[in-house]
């Protein structure tokens, strides 16, 4: 059930992060939802340790949680759009 819930938050935050990014429009549901759960990842190793909270790949998901795996997922498009255009946007 953990991971039915990681697939669905992962993938809200991961359109969330699109949007914010303006990226939408050239990303599927898959790669929102990849985009959401490796943003996750990445916030469960850097930002969430930051800010005192736990990852919601370990089941966590409270406000703290959410927004570090949404700055992840963002985090993550940067740096994408910069190796794939050159520019963050």
């Amino acid at each position: 059930m953990n991971i039915i819930l990681i697939l669905v938050v992962g993938g809200i935050l991961g359109w969330l992060a699109s949007l914010i990014m303006r990226t939408d429009a050239q990303q599927g549901v898959v790669l929102n939802i990849v985009v959401g759960i490796v943003g996750a990842v990445i916030a469960g190793f850097i930002i969430t340790p930051m800010i005192g909270g736990a990852p919601i790949t370990s089941g966590a998901f409270d406000f703290r949680s959410l927004l570090a795996s949404l700055i992840g997922a963002i985090l993550l498009l940067a740096l994408v759009n910069l190796v794939r255009r050159g520019t963050p946007r």
